[in-house]
């Protein structure tokens, strides 16, 4: 690449990481074509980036960005999956392809500003989709306005039993 290549490539990939919510760094060191193609096509599905670039460009790139945090980090062939919403599915992506290819390992990711390492990638990966926790958190919030009108029903129906009760011992 010329030095006009150079300045487009850190341009792109520092407005991507300087909106990106989560980043992945992994080391792709030994997958084949195929598989490399296959993990691609799993994340783009995903709606998540993917990107394997120079380590120098890559730094520079991420000056200024939540990802600075993992220039330590970026050692050696690596690549990037940038996500700008929902974390929990590339961990699960990233987490089964290196199960199901021992050449692609997760180093470490960040969230948010946050250095999230590999057993914590694993837990997120472990979470319900964010569709799933949604809907259990609605599902959640639709019980208590239920539980509320049955408490209260409940209370009146004490009440009437009180009345009706003292209304006999007078008659």
């Amino acid at each position: 690449m010329d030095r006009k290549e150079k300045e487009e490539v850190v341009a792109k990939l520092k407005e991507g990481l300087g909106r990106a919510y989560g980043t992945f760094v992994v080391d792709y060191q030994g997958l084949n074509v195929e598989a490399l193609t296959k993990l691609r096509r799993e994340l783009t599905t995903a709606d998540i980036e993917f990107q394997v670039v120079k380590n120098r460009l890559l730094l520079i790139a991420c000056q200024d960005t939540q990802t600075a945090i993992l220039k330590d980090y970026i050692v050696g062939p690596c690549a990037l999956a940038i996500t700008y919403d929902d974390v929990i599915t590339p961990a699960k992506v990233l987490t089964k392809f290196s199960q199901d290819y021992e050449a692609l390992k997760v180093k470490i990711g960040q969230v948010n500003g946050r250095i999230i390492e590999l057993p914590a990638i694993k837990r997120l990966a472990e979470l319900p989709s964010r569709e799933v926790l949604l809907a259990q958190l609605i599902f959640s919030l639709s019980r208590v306005p239920i539980s509320f009108l049955g408490t209260l029903s409940e209370m009146l129906r004490r009440l009437v039993n009180v009345l009706e009760a003292i209304k006999r011992h007078k008659a």
